[in-house]
């Protein structure tokens, strides 16, 4: 019999992202973006599914993953969207049009930082959003995501 194919999530950062580690560490703290994927990648691989972890400064590429997870049939999205969040009804827009099931993730606590960082577009689209776990964030927002498309840890 044919092991079944590994189901995608997409995990999607955006802008200024690839600086975490240096970018402002009392605030985002040392790990890496390499960190952040290594860490999806095995979260991910606990429930059989695959990891496609994907960066991009621009708005427009990030609608283009976001609409590349549907074409690909893909079981979930996380995104961290940066400061996009705060800004993109694009993103918002492309993510409530594929209706696969997102988490949004920031590594900050976004409530607890200047005021137009209270806003999130790309929150109203998820069905869930993290914020202030630092990247641990981004495994409680797989094991969410897993729980919600009843993905069930492999032994």
């Amino acid at each position: 019999m044919a092991k079944a194919p590994e189901q995608t999530i997409y995990v999607l950062n955006g802008p200024n992202l690839n600086l975490l580690g240096t970018r402002e560490p009392e605030t985002y703290g040392h790990a890496t973006l390499a960190d952040v994927e290594k860490l999806c990648t095995e979260t991910a691989a606990q429930f059989g599914l695959r990891a496609d972890c994907r960066q991009s400064n621009h708005e427009g590429e990030l609608v283009d993953f976001i609409h590349e997870a549907h074409a690909k049939k893909a079981v979930g999205i996380v995104i961290n969207a940066g400061a996009y969040s705060h800004t993109s009804i694009a993103l918002h827009d492309a993510l409530v049009a594929v209706k696969i099931p997102a988490v949004e993730v920031h590594v900050s606590n976004i409530h607890a930082r200047e005021s137009f960082r209270h806003h999130s577009f790309t929150a109203v689209a998820a069905f869930a959003s993290l914020c202030g776990f630092g990247i641990e964030g981004y495994r409680l927002a797989i094991n969410g995501l897993a729980a919600r498309i009843g993905a069930k840890v492999k032994a």
